[in-house]
């Protein structure tokens, strides 16, 4: 199996085509110069070592010279042997709130950008646990399943936004729902539901399905984003600015408030711990040791492939090519013309 381990340097190849045209545009300039200067057979009598078979050498060594260095710095690497590596870990599923609510700057810089900070922090401290990710606001949607490729976690994790789920509300039992549907209950491995929200449910009963998870063996975090006492939802323009807050029918400013009671119920429920985000604090650093203590289970075997790295042979290669084109001469080889076996052909056709 051969891969390269930097592919982007691929890409050089593609001046080579480039330089190969540039090498014929200068070669005929240079010819062109030589007839006005002087005759094919003056220009012979004149520059007898001249020849126009070294320089078409030296122009292919330098194109070999930078073909393999391209290959080099890409680094080919060749799979020497293939080994199986247990995996043992917990099956997160992150339930985050994107609801309009979650733009109060209660907790800065707001709700969801201090909660999107603690998942990154905490995607980039899983060692072999999975983690997949839901976002739900009237609605639930699966962000990205169960997985523990974290640097896609993150990518996918940066897009997040208020506009991800087009429903309005807090669907918090969705979100559960949704969570349950993805997890594999036929492999034993423990099962987390850590639930971000400012807990204004208005939408299903989260607490009938913090029941039924339970009841599997799931066990459910909660954090809290906000505060008790409040704070308005502010109204941006499409640059981003803000112009103005949330209000109700009546033109009042709509004040968003956490509902500290619903979330505390549903983590007991799910034998979890409820946490109240602050702007001080990582919540979601507790919470993942609590997980690591954790009993962790086997959940499946990777195969991987070790690889040896093989760009040694292309830099040697460009190297020894580069190194000839610098030291041959554009002269003709004096030792070759007296041992050419076929100097008598040439002989001969001068003499006719």
């Amino acid at each position: 199996m051969i891969r390269f381990a930097h592919p982007e340097y691929l890409y050089l190849l593609f001046a080579l085509p480039l330089l190969l045209a540039l090498m014929m545009i200068m070669n005929r300039a240079k010819n062109s110069a030589r007839e006005k200067f002087a005759s094919a057979g003056m220009f012979n009598r004149l520059a007898e070592t001249y020849s126009s078979k070294k320089i078409f050498l030296k122009g292919t060594l330098m194109m070999f010279s930078l073909l393999f260095l391209a290959v080099a710095l890409a680094n080919p690497q060749v799979g020497a042997r293939m080994e199986d590596v247990k995996q043992e870990g917990i099956d997160i599923f992150i339930a985050l709130d994107v609801s309009r609510s979650m733009l109060a700057e209660d907790v800065k810089p707001n709700r969801l950008e201090k909660a999107k900070y603690e998942i990154r922090n905490l995607i980039n401290r899983l060692a072999g646990d999975r983690v997949g990710l839901i976002v739900f606001s009237g609605e639930a949607y699966t962000q990205f399943p169960l997985t523990i490729d974290y640097s896609a976690a993150n990518l996918f994790l940066d897009v997040i936004g208020v506009e991800s789920v087009p429903n309005p509300g807090t669907a918090v039992g969705s979100a559960i729902s949704q969570a349950m549907k993805s997890f594999n209950f036929e492999e034993p491995t423990t099962k987390v539901i850590i639930i971000i929200t400012d807990g204004e449910n208005n939408s299903g009963d989260a607490v009938d399905q913090a029941k039924e998870a339970a009841e599997k063996g799931v066990l459910i975090y909660t954090v809290g984003m906000g505060s008790p006492q409040g704070a308005p939802i502010p109204v941006y323009d499409a640059g981003g600015k803000q112009i103005d807050f949330k209000r109700d029918r009546s033109g009042n400013i709509v004040i968003t408030k956490l509902d500290e009671a619903t979330l505390q119920e549903i983590s007991s429920i799910g034998k979890g711990k409820y946490y109240l985000s602050t702007n001080s604090q990582d919540e979601l650093d507790a919470i993942y040791k609590d997980i690591n203590a954790l009993q962790k289970r086997e959940i499946g075997t990777k195969q991987f492939t070790e690889f040896d790295d093989k760009f040694q042979y292309f830099l040697l290669a460009a190297i020894l090519l580069l190194c000839w084109e610098i030291i041959l001469s554009e002269k003709k080889s004096v030792w070759l013309a007296k041992h050419n076996p076929f100097s008598f052909l040439k002989k001969a056709e001068e003499s006719l």
